[in-house]
């Protein structure tokens, strides 16, 4: 996504609040305009939602999610119960 040179315009309502942050990261010199600091969270919430998607694939892969009799055997194991 870093890079990418085409883009389209679209319009959004958005919290006055959000609004008046994305501002204030511009006049503070953390992005170059409200657009470009949008897209760094935009950017931020696809790597997040293609995080969650790859670890629902890998507790698919090997059984889900740790029961808790597994939990407290790796807390034994490490040390730390």
């Amino acid at each position: 996504m870093v890079g990418m040179t085409s883009k389209a315009k679209i319009a959004v309502s958005l919290p006055a609040a959000l609004v008046d942050a994305a501002r204030g990261a511009v006049s503070g010199g953390r992005a170059p305009n409200v657009s470009a600091y949008v897209a760094r969270a935009l950017e931020a919430q696809i790597q997040l939602d293609d995080l969650d998607t790859l670890l629902e694939e890998l507790l698919a892969e090997s059984g889900g999610p740790l029961t808790d009799a597994e939990r407290a055997r790796i807390d034994r194991e490490a040390g730390w119960a």
